[in-house]
This record gives structure tokens, C-alpha cells and sequence, in this order.
């Protein structure tokens, strides 16, 4: 992908439905976030921003163990207690650097989604220039996504307060969509999510 898109893992939450830290929960031969991680990497990234929260200790620690093989590093969401997505992405965007082009916004809990849906994302972006790029399944969208630079400034000035839909829907009229499969719609809330999507 060259170094035009970066991509933000969201990995701030508290795992309170769960019970237990989702993100470390095995998930094949890695975790739940490695798998997230490798399949982002095979798809191309060249840097990945894990953005944490909740339980950052332990998660910074995966993470640097990630860091041996993969593009990863770190930076702390300290609002995550309040626990607003938009914040999280604001706390991500604001580490990029200036070489950057757009963010593919991606969630630490989606471990199922597939390396061809964020090839397919990127490459749709790489073509069309959109601010705004969205897999689709059945006419719903979910994740990853991605937002070109030209709308950061934007995000970065939202208040706390807002919702990332709230964000997304006053820009409908621009978004792509790229078709994908069921999940990016899923991503791991509760035990039961967790032993019905395990490999």
C-alpha cells in the first residue's frame, strides 16, 4: 500500500461484556488482536496504530510482542473510560504523520474479517480518491472503513460527545461502498460470540 494509508485498530474498550480482556483470547495459533493484526499486515499495511484503553498494559504488552513481526505501535486513548469510539479515532489520527493519506479504521475485537475486504477497501480508495469508504453486506455497512485526510481535521474537532454515525451520516452522499462478506458486521462482545466464531 506504500505508506499513503495507515491503518488505526481500535483496542481501547473494556471487554465488560466479555469478562475477561477479548483482545488476549486465542484465536487459532495467536490472539484475537494478532489475528486482527497478521491479516491487516497481509493485506498490505505498512503501519498499524493499535489504539488502547482498557487494560492498556496488558494490551501494549501483546502488542510489542506483534511488533517483532509486524508494523505496530501504540498510543493511549486516556478518555476510553468514557468509552466513545470517536475518541479513540481521534486519539489515532492525531498520530499520524503528514505523509499519510487516509486511515483505514479497524476494529482490535473483528478477527474473522477477511485480508481480500481490506485489499478491496484500500484498492477502491487508491482509485476513486473518496473521503469516505465503507465494506457493505446487505446494504449495512461496517468495518474496517477508511477516511481520507481531507476530512481528519474535521473528525479531530468533533466534541466527545459525538457518535461515529452521527459523523458518518452527515457525509452519506460521499461514501463508496465495496461489497464484502458477513463479517464485517461481527465482532466479539460476548463469550457466546467468542465460541461461535473461533477457528
Amino acid at each position: 500500500m506504500g505508506n499513503s494509508i495507515i491503518a488505526i485498530l481500535l483496542a481501547a474498550g473494556l471487554s465488560s461484556r466479555m469478562g475477561q480482556p477479548k483482545l488476549l483470547l486465542p484465536w487459532g495459533r495467536t490472539t484475537v488482536l494478532g489475528q486482527v493484526v497478521s491479516t491487516f499486515a497481509a493485506a498490505g499495511m505498512e503501519e498499524i496504530i493499535i489504539v488502547t484503553g482498557g487494560v492498556h498494559k496488558q494490551i501494549e504488552s501483546q502488542a510489542a510482542e506483534l511488533a517483532k513481526d509486524y508494523p505496530v505501535r501504540t498510543v493511549y486513548n486516556p478518555a476510553y473510560p468514557r468509552g466513545q469510539m470517536i475518541r479513540s479515532i481521534q486519539v489515532g489520527l492525531a498520530a499520524l504523520d503528514s505523509h499519510s493519506h487516509a486511515a483505514l479504521i479497524g476494529l482490535g475485537d473483528q478477527p474473522q474479517i477477511r485480508e481480500e475486504t481490506v485489499r478491496r477497501i484500500c484498492s477502491a480508495y487508491i482509485l476513486s480518491r473518496s473521503l469516505l469508504v465503507f465494506p457493505s453486506f446487505q446494504n449495512r455497512r461496517g468495518h474496517p472503513w477508511l477516511i481520507a485526510r481531507p476530512l481528519w481535521p474535521r473528525i479531530l474537532a468533533l466534541p466527545a460527545s459525538t457518535t461515529s454515525r452521527q459523523f458518518i451520516n452527515s457525509y452519506a452522499r460521499q461514501v463508496e461502498y465495496v461489497a464484502a462478506d458477513q463479517s464485517i458486521l461481527q465482532d466479539l462482545d460476548t463469550p457466546e460470540d467468542y465460541d461461535s466464531l473461533r477457528p
